[in-house]
């Protein structure tokens, strides 16, 4: 696994060098969000060896060694952060480009999904948390922070079954959880649909009109091909048509002279 991982980091190392040797803004480029990730998901690896060849060399150190065991270990869950090479795929992936797009263009729709969950979380979770607790029944919402995590998983009807109202009323309270959880994620959810939709069909046109321009710049290079191989053409007869008049005039003037001199000599 090791030897496969030093070999991916390799190739992405030397591909994203030489697209930062070729770019012109190098600043630019360094700002890009994907190039970003680049360098997130790489740079983990390099400074682990580097630790590692530290704490290797450094063992009779004592307490220096034990720190950089500490920041080896930091480093180490960072290299999680490999999961962003995913992320390298939209480049080439149309369905994550879409994605994307849409991410970027419904945050109000998120942010406005978000308060929704929140506010319902507020009101269903004290609720239950008191219809549980009058009516005596099996204490599974131990407090109302613990009857949050039973809120958002009944308004996104998940239903672990970890955390179950026994009471009428607290089932009450269940059932109008869900039910305006249903509501409440229709909303921005739809508006969320719509932008993908319209997101998706406009990078396909993109992506359709690209294509098109591909054989258009090489129909536009054959064509003043060519061109300039008439007028090559055109040109080499427009030079032997003259070469020939010529030829033609200097044969004609030597008829006349000999003409000429046959009469002067009779």
């Amino acid at each position: 696994i090791f030897v496969l991982e030093t070999v991916c980091v390799a190739w992405f190392s030397l591909e994203f060098l030489l697209r930062f040797i070729q770019t012109q803004s190098k600043c630019m480029f360094l700002r890009t969000p994907l190039n970003v990730i680049d360098v997130v998901a790489i740079l983990p690896y390099y400074i682990t060896l580097i630790v590692d060849s530290l704490s290797v060399g450094g063992k009779s150190t004592g307490s220096g060694n034990n720190y950089l065991e500490k920041v080896g270990l930091v480093l180490r869950v960072l290299r999680a952060l490999r999961i962003f090479y995913v992320m390298r795929l939209a480049r080439h992936s149309l369905g994550l480009q879409t994605l994307g797009l849409t991410v970027r263009r419904c945050t109000r729709e998120f942010g406005l999904l978000l308060l929704f969950l929140c506010v319902a979380m507020a009101l269903f979770s004290p609720l239950v948390f008191l219809a549980e607790s009058e009516m005596g029944a099996k204490q599974e919402f131990t407090s109302i922070p613990g009857s949050y995590w039973w809120a958002v998983i009944s308004m996104t009807t998940v239903g672990y079954g970890d955390m179950v109202p026994r009471s009428i009323p607290g089932q009450v309270v269940a059932l109008s959880s869900i039910l305006s959880g249903i509501l409440l994620m229709a909303f921005p959810v739809t508006s969320i649909f719509h932008t993908f939709s319209r997101s998706y069909v406009e990078l396909k046109e993109e992506q359709n009109r690209a294509l098109r321009q591909k054989p258009d710049s090489q129909d536009s290079t054959k064509s003043q091909n060519s061109e300039d191989s008439q007028e090559t053409d055109s040109y080499h007869g427009i030079t032997e048509a003259a070469a020939s008049a010529a030829q033609r005039r200097k044969s004609m003037a030597a008829q006349r002279a000999a003409e000429i001199r046959a009469s002067m000599k009779t």
